[in-house]
């Protein structure tokens, strides 16, 4: 469970004072020829495993606008020059969250493979080999109305805080968000688990191209050095061919797409666990 509370911060760069000024704000991919040089805004959201401070209501309200969303500030504000406000846009509390571990493993560099041909990428031993070690967390919430938000949310920062046993905010992470309309799921990596390492290593490579075939196997150990149980979904990406089969494996898993399939992976607090699977891609 987590509360939102959310800050529209004004920046006045144009070289002049507005006094009483309304303020309107636009959401949404707007074209425009050339950027001038005024002043911008950005929202700045900061979510908090914690109570949102006792308050009056939001001093914004929201509308569509053709394509767009726009929000209005209630009460004119006076911004001077080169000066920075920041105004209350939302507040929920009780938000229904999750947090996620997702070990990537595979590290694809594809500047490196630029101008490679499609047989290059299929047969040669080099491609796709490469690891990381890194497990990320990654934050989910539902912006619906049966969630206590379901208004649609402008892109900017999003910053995640827990509170602490002495009852300071610690900062967790942070990421951008896009603009995400209502009914829509939040998902943001704030950063890597400290106490979580995944290794992935290809133990096996065959190929033939009179054939017309590559196979591989993979082993991808999991390690949690925490003091809990945790579930980590392990992506591996087949993208090598459009025709793949996985042909051995020891774990279930799922595909998520053309070329995707996770495995979820739970282990106890101090426990090692591997994957193992072969994968036979066929032209």
């Amino acid at each position: 469970i987590v509360s939102l509370l959310g800050w529209v911060t004004i920046e006045n760069q144009c070289g002049t004072t507005f006094e009483n000024a309304r303020i309107k704000l636009m959401a949404g991919d707007v074209n425009r020829i050339a950027p001038g040089s005024e002043g911008y805004d950005q929202l700045y959201m900061g979510l908090a495993r914690a109570r949102s401070v006792a308050g009056g209501e939001p001093g914004v309200t929201e509308k569509s606008f053709e394509d767009y969303h726009l929000y209005t500030v209630a009460r004119p504000s006076t911004i001077r020059d080169r000066e920075t406000k920041q105004i209350e846009f939302i507040r929920a509390d009780q938000i229904k969250a999750t947090r996620k571990y997702i070990y990537d493993g595979a590290e694809v560099n594809w500047q490196q493979y630029r101008g490679w041909g499609y047989d290059a990428l299929r047969t040669h031993s080099d491609f796709g080999a490469k690891g990381t070690t890194k497990v990320s967390v990654v934050r989910e919430f539902s912006n619906c109305e049966s969630n206590n938000l379901g208004m649609p949310l402008p892109a900017g920062k999003l910053r995640f805080y827990r509170r602490d046993d002495d009852g300071q905010l610690e900062f967790t992470g942070e990421n951008m968000i896009d603009h995400t309309p209502k009914d829509e799921v939040i998902r943001v990596t704030t950063g890597n688990a400290f106490d979580l390492v995944g290794e992935r290593n290809r133990t096996n490579f065959q190929t033939d191209s009179s054939k017309r075939f590559t196979d591989e196997w993979f082993e991808i150990e999991l390690r949690n050095h925490k003091k809990e149980p945790v579930t980590i979904t392990v992506v591996e990406h087949l993208f090598r061919w459009r025709n793949w089969q996985i042909s051995e494996n020891d774990q279930d898993f799922k595909k998520k797409d053309s070329d995707t399939i996770e495995f979820d992976v739970t282990l106890a607090p101090d426990e090692e666990k591997t994957i193992k699977y072969k994968v036979h891609y066929s032209w």
